[in-house]
């Protein structure tokens, strides 16, 4: 059964004629009468009652009216959501962010996207940088932006898209304002505010505990926001990127001697193809002009 033979009978049901259906479909009448007798033959039944000047449809054939006519709109639904999906109209992406990164930082870029692609869906899941690779490799993510001090996978593509420097926040009007850097050393006696989720933590942990740093650690949150409002409130000092902290109140300088520097990059599952709507956000990504 092929979809044009199932067009020319539901046109010759309308017109109960098959010499304007023909017309209607804009084929000889002997080629519509053809595929009607293929489709009874394959269907195994009559469609039509033929009478000399006009024919009527059998039972039968008003039974197989309903479920064809079903099939030809499933069919007409189906090229509709393709040629949406793939010219970007009707499109969907399921994008991860790392939790850590700024959203300041980042909307600039959504709202770049956006102009380009209006038509392109976007669920954000928001997460730590481990659980968002869990979700990439099981397919739960189109794609994620995130950085981690360890190389990634194998089985991962990723690629560089800015670089910032962590450091230290602290209140406004703190000692460090004064300061362009800040060494791991000057942190002796300060309260220390941690975040749960931050990436580097065990990596700056070891850098303060090979050098005799230590720091009292008061509070600790997986919640950013929390913890810039607590930055601001003079309760603490804590490690974090540069373009994470953007709330009013909270001054950052970065660390020196060693430089602590993450990389931002977009990920994707190497031997996965993408969709069309995720190849149109890694080129926009590759794009932007993230500095």
């Amino acid at each position: 059964m092929e979809m044009h033979e199932i067009r020319y009978f539901l046109a010759a049901c309308q017109t109960l004629n098959f010499h304007r259906a023909a017309e209607r479909v804009h084929v000889g009448q002997p080629a519509l009468t053809r595929a009607i007798q293929k489709l009874e033959a394959e269907l195994g039944g009559n469609l039509f009652h033929r009478e000399k000047g006009h024919v009527q449809l059998t039972d039968f054939g008003g039974l197989m009216r309903t479920r064809l006519e079903e099939v030809l709109q499933s069919s007409e639904t189906a090229k509709r959501a393709a040629k949406n999906f793939l010219s970007l109209e009707a499109a969907t992406l399921t994008l991860g962010v790392m939790c850590t990164i700024g959203p300041l930082r980042f909307i600039g870029f959504l709202r770049a996207f956006r102009a380009r692609h209006p038509g392109i869906e976007i669920t954000m899941i928001e997460g730590r940088a481990d659980r968002l690779v869990e979700l990439l490799i099981e397919g739960d993510l189109d794609i994620a932006i995130l950085a981690r001090p360890e190389p990634f996978d194998d089985g991962l593509k990723a690629e560089p898209l800015f670089r910032e420097r962590f450091g230290l926040t602290f209140s406004a009007g703190h000692p460090f304002e004064r300061c362009n850097t800040i060494q791991l050393d000057d942190i002796r006696g300060e309260t220390r505010l941690e975040r749960s989720n931050c990436e580097y933590a065990d990596y700056i942990g070891a850098l303060c505990m090979n050098l005799g740093v230590e720091a009292q650690s008061v509070f600790r949150s997986e919640r950013e926001d929390w913890i810039l409002a607590m930055v601001a409130a003079d309760m603490g000092v804590c490690f974090m990127a540069e373009f994470s902290a953007s709330q009013t109140g909270v001054c950052h300088r970065p660390i020196a001697n060693p430089e602590i520097i993450r990389e931002v990059s977009i990920v994707s599952v190497a031997d996965r193809p993408p969709s069309p709507a995720t190849a149109a956000f890694m080129k926009v990504a590759r794009e932007y002009v993230w500095m």
